[in-house]
């Protein structure tokens, strides 16, 4: 069975790109995955103090005691992420970044850690273009990031909605987030 890890970054636990994540979570599951959600708001992580520790020969992990460790544990053990934020300033939310950040002590935990690893995407952003909102500025740093570490996005799902849950009300899209974990998960 395949385990599919879910990293929300919003500080609204319904928020659209929670509610994309959800989705995206119900299809992995219908195609026979487990799933485990983690919401980052909230969490004591602490951000990367570019100690370089982890690097190190023999280095056993990131130095920084905090939350970070037991997601860790969670990230080597799923086969899948699915990472969803907010755009809040023309990019990827502020916990989503730290958790991204800590990211370089993950080399550690597991040989080839990142090579190989399924990533699917959900973001949400005010505005009616995802250019102009910053949307494509937060996606392009997960394809530059995930592609220089062999990671493969399986695929991104992205739409405009203000309002907390307004984003239900695009059936396409919902559509396409079920279909998108369905993929993850391995059945398309």
């Amino acid at each position: 069975m395949k385990k599919v890890l879910v990293l929300l970054g919003s500080p609204r636990k319904k928020g659209n790109s929670a509610i994309l994540a959800e989705r995206i979570a119900r299809g992995a599951t219908s195609a026979g995955a487990k799933v485990e959600t983690v919401f980052l708001h909230g969490l004591d992580i602490k951000p990367c103090t570019g100690c370089y520790r982890c690097q190190k020969p023999g280095a056993r992990g990131c130095v920084i005691k905090d939350d970070m460790q037991a997601i860790y544990k969670s990230m080597k053990e799923a086969d899948a992420w699915v990472i969803a934020s907010p755009v809040y300033w023309f990019n990827m939310s502020a916990q989503i970044k730290l958790w991204m950040d800590r990211c370089l002590a993950f080399t550690t935990y597991a040989k080839d850690s990142f090579s190989g690893r399924r990533i699917a995407i959900a973001m949400s952003y005010g505005g009616d273009d995802p250019f102009d909102s910053g949307c494509v500025n937060a996606l392009r740093t997960f394809q530059d990031a995930y592609s220089y570490v062999g990671s493969k996005i399986v695929g991104m799902v992205y739409g405009s909605a203000m309002e907390s849950g307004a984003i239900r009300s695009n059936e396409a899209l919902m559509a396409a987030a079920e279909k998108l974990g369905k993929k993850l998960a391995g059945e398309e």
